[in-house]
């Protein structure tokens, strides 16, 4: 399993070492913080984002898998992110790609249309982002297709029917980390 998530692991290094530079240059203009949890969502996930994810869990002690199950089990499309504990996420080092981007001004491109989205906290009484400070969502979303793709490819014999899953659908996903599929 982990040689065919080593991709995504790739990909995961790259997006932290922006987001942390980002965070470092303008940290007096961000406001994000720990227990700050109101854009923690449940969302879904590629099939490579939550294949991590699962794996990430069945290598916690197993009275922690049972507890996030649970929450797991009752989670809501849409409502609060079965991963938040008192506004805390349960398993933050293993969150997903668009997670660990949260709060910092994002570039989005329809047509020919284009606009900057962040956190209403951050960079308040600034008249424009720096463009430094600005994450290419259409770029990262293109590279994360791709090593979806590739994972997709390496790890199932036959393509799976639902291209995403719900963090709730990840977390119970029983998996053998040897690599046998779910």
């Amino acid at each position: 399993m982990e040689d065919s998530l080593a991709n995504y692991y790739a990909l995961v290094t790259k997006v932290d070492e922006l987001c942390n530079r980002i965070q470092a240059e303008f940290a007096e203009q961000l406001s994000c913080h720990a227990g700050c949890a109101s854009c923690c969502r449940h969302i879904t996930l590629a099939w490579v984002e939550a294949m991590a994810l699962a794996t990430a869990l069945h290598k916690l002690p197993p009275n922690e898998v049972e507890a996030i199950q649970l929450r797991a089990q009752y989670a809501k499309p849409n409502g609060p992110c079965p991963l938040l504990v008192d506004d805390h996420c349960v398993m933050y080092d293993f969150r997903p790609i668009i997670c660990r981007t949260h709060g910092l001004p994002i570039l989005t491109e329809e047509l020919s249309d284009s606009s900057i989205d962040c956190c209403p906290l951050n960079f308040q009484g600034s008249d424009q982002v720096p463009g430094t400070a600005v994450i290419n969502l259409d770029r990262l979303n293109i590279l994360l297709d791709s090593v979806n793709r590739v994972f997709i490819n390496q790890f199932f014999t036959t393509k799976p029917e639902q291209e995403r899953l719900t963090i709730a659908e990840a977390l119970l996903l029983e998996i053998e980390i040897s690599g046998d599929t779910p």
